[in-house]
């Protein structure tokens, strides 16, 4: 890879880093701000919901500015717009309108949705040479877990130390810093608008559509989906369990740390990933995730909790690696944006219901056996990804003819291998053969 190249990617992943670490540190010190003010689990949940679960499912919305306009300056109106929003929130802290103060965080929320899809959609148009993908996905997505794993933390620390204002305040400041950083990459970060294939991808649900039609994009869609459904009746239970073996607070942050190391990690580990094997990774970490899910849903001690947890993550930062690379070369660049939007609405639906469910199933079993129903979840979805290990044959995730029509492709590989689709169509119970996967695969065409 030139070092042009690296440049590129570098800067990207450290604007990254710093905007998703002041990110982190800015939503945790409001969680603490919401539960200190009215100890509602209600107003918790709404906050949760609006930041987390809900931001995320107007993602398409976000995702067509993407794909229309110039992706570099989208994700710096992106970072100005969240700035000025975590300003506001600094300013009307103080004036204690809980209600308002949720308001303006969803509405930093949504801000940031631009930003992450076209950041996503332009990595493949930064580098110079398509092997070196799963290169640039890793580091990137190091710059996001390390975020996440930090924030949190400093998040709690600097709320006690200057309070909730001054957080909210540097986080506007963090963004800033990663606009900055964005103005100096240089490069294209998408390709010409002007070709005939651009035009058959129009309007905000294109990317939904695109999900939908290419066969390895709608099984990985509904795989994550049942995923995200799973787990997330864990992820409300955390602070449950850290106090069930009696560690309280620090339990649960020291559970947010491993996971978070564990998934820096395999993030790492993705840039050695070969070109060409990200089916069988993704599947090999869905697989992990089931796996040590259900070890902390039996652990008879917190060490052998955190110890999964970190193991989770790793398995997790790999699959996200693989993930993001087989949805980019899978996707041409004038639907790239929306489709990544699209992708990550779905995970948000499954997100938000998975919050909804938590509160019942909490009534009914203990916390570890909410982290054995992720872990059954988890393992739903890592069978129903086992033929993307096909897409190896072709070049792990390579695409067929970014131009071509992903129909076209599909009903040609109906007919050459036997593809068993459903009756009813539209719908998602099927199981598309390991040829058929293979039969899709063409160059790719980073030009689409």
């Amino acid at each position: 890879m030139r070092s042009t190249s690296k440049s590129r990617i570098r800067r990207l992943a450290t604007g990254r880093l710093i905007s998703v670490t002041g990110g982190a540190a800015a939503f945790t010190a409001l969680n603490f701000t919401v539960w200190e003010r009215t100890h509602s689990p209600g107003m918790q949940a709404l906050s949760l919901l609006l930041t987390f679960g809900v931001a995320g499912i107007l993602g398409p919305f976000a995702g067509v500015l993407g794909d229309r306009y110039d992706r570099r300056w989208v994700m710096v109106w992106s970072e100005a717009v969240g700035a000025a929003l975590f300003l506001a929130m600094a300013v009307v802290v103080d004036l204690g309108t809980t209600g308002l103060l949720i308001a303006l965080a969803f509405g930093a929320a949504i801000a940031e949705q631009p930003f992450f899809s076209s950041s996503r959609a332009a990595i493949p148009n930064l580098i110079d040479d398509p092997e070196d993908l799963n290169w640039a996905n890793s580091l990137v997505t190091i710059g996001v877990h390390a975020g996440i794993a930090i924030g949190p933390v400093l998040g709690g620390v600097l709320y006690e130390a200057i309070g909730p204002s001054a957080v909210f305040a540097l986080n506007a400041v963090s963004f800033v810093l990663s606009l900055i950083l964005t103005l100096t990459v240089h490069g294209d970060f998408q390709s010409d608008r002007s070709t005939a294939a651009h035009d058959e991808h129009q309007g905000i649900a294109a990317g939904l559509r695109f999900l939908w039609r290419d066969t390895a994009l709608r099984r990985m869609s509904t795989a994550w989906f049942i995923f995200v459904l799973g787990l997330s009746v864990g992820m409300v239970a955390d602070a449950a369990l850290a106090e069930s073996f009696g560690m309280e607070a620090i339990g649960y942050a020291m559970m947010i740390t491993a996971w978070g190391l564990g998934s820096v990690l395999g993030s790492a580990s993705g840039r050695w990933l070969p070109s060409g094997r990200e089916g069988t990774s993704m599947v090999a970490g869905a697989f992990g995730i089931s796996i040590f899910s259900m070890i902390v849903g039996v652990a008879p001690v917190f060490w052998l909790v955190l110890v999964a947890l970190f193991l989770f993550g790793a398995c997790d930062g790999v699959t996200i690696v693989a993930e993001n690379t087989i949805m980019q070369t899978r996707t041409p660049d004038g639907v790239r944006s929306r489709t990544n939007a699209g992708f990550e609405a779905v995970l948000s639906i499954g997100l938000a219901a998975g919050y909804l469910m938590a509160g019942p199933v909490l009534g009914v079993v203990s916390p570890q056996g909410a982290y054995r129903i992720g872990a059954v979840g988890a393992f739903i979805a890592a069978i129903w990804l086992l033929p993307l290990r096909a897409l190896d044959h072709g070049g792990g995730g390579t695409p067929r003819d970014g131009a071509g029509r992903p129909e076209a492709a599909d009903a040609e590989a109906e007919g050459a291998a036997g593809t068993v689709e459903p009756a009813v169509p539209g719908s998602i119970v099927s199981f598309t053969s390991a040829e058929a996967l293979e039969a899709e695969s063409a160059p790719l065409d980073r030009s689409a």
